[in-house]
């Protein structure tokens, strides 16, 4: 499958005509998925604690019908993202979005692990997601997504794994002096599941947050294929890649979903009753 990885933002007045011109050079390129950085159509409202109406949409809201027009214009799939808000409580999500190649939403994926410190002032902004992340079919190889702070966690990758995704897209918006971090932590959660791992990054600093270092391509058996700056970049994912990584350590050890799920139900338990 021919990935493009975009390190590009597309809010302001021309966004959704950038995002158009991107989407077609991808697929000038080959490109048959293209993977956007987190919230690639808002400015980087976490810089400060005070959330804005305007930064959230309902369901198929404005810059999702962007996105999916985009995406439908250009015949590529598309992972994208918006600040959701829930239309029975009102509450906002940093959702990942996958669009086929129609333009149809075939995917929502609500961050589960949110920050709160200068610059990603999060918590602030739309609550964490209470959902497992998805597998996508329908594109050459099965792809699973996570989301920026997601990936310091390990399990939605082996969850991911264990559902058979062959791809894990991770958008994200990372300041690049803690980038050598996050491709350690990338690396390690490819080897791990023996997915790749296509991370896509915003691409500069915004409203004094520290943002900005490479986009990032990894093979299931953790080789760095690209690391970029560049706007669009596309590369080739391939399954044998996969089927090799899992065939050979540690791709084969046995994952054990009982044990676990019952050791950290206890974990929940103790810390119930300690408060």
């Amino acid at each position: 499958m021919r990935v493009a990885v975009v390190t590009e933002v597309f809010f302001g007045v021309d966004g959704a005509e950038r995002l158009d011109r991107c989407l077609g050079d991808a697929r000038n390129d080959g490109a048959e998925l293209v993977v956007l950085p987190e919230l690639p159509l808002n400015g980087w409202a976490p810089h400060s604690k005070t959330p804005r109406d305007e930064d959230a949409e309902p369901p198929d809201g404005p810059r999702q019908r962007v996105m999916a027009d985009a995406a439908r214009r250009a015949g590529v799939a598309l992972v994208g993202g918006a600040i959701v808000r829930d239309p029975r409580t009102g509450a906002r999500h940093n959702t990942a979005l996958v669009y086929h190649p129609d333009g149809a939403c075939v995917a929502r994926y609500r961050k589960v692990h949110l920050p709160e410190e200068e610059g990603y002032w999060e918590t602030s902004h739309y609550e964490r997601g209470d959902e497992a992340p998805p597998v996508v079919d329908g594109l050459p190889l099965r792809v699973g997504l996570q989301i920026c702070s997601d990936v310091n966690r390990p399990h939605g990758f082996q969850l991911l794994a264990a559902r058979h995704a062959e791809v894990v897209c991770a958008p994200r918006a990372t300041p690049p002096e803690t980038y050598d971090r996050w491709r350690l932590v990338l690396r390690a959660n490819a080897i791990t599941s023996g997915c790749w791992v296509v991370s896509a990054n915003r691409p500069r600093p915004e409203h004094g947050a520290s943002i900005g270092g490479p986009s990032v391509v990894i093979s299931p058996s953790g080789d760095v294929i690209a690391e970029t700056t560049d706007p669009l970049h596309t590369v080739t994912l391939d399954r044998s890649s996969v089927i090799s990584a899992r065939a050979e350590y540690p791709g084969y050890l046995g994952r054990f979903p009982d044990l676990y799920a019952r050791s950290w139900s206890a974990v929940a338990d103790d810390a119930q009753e300690r408060v």
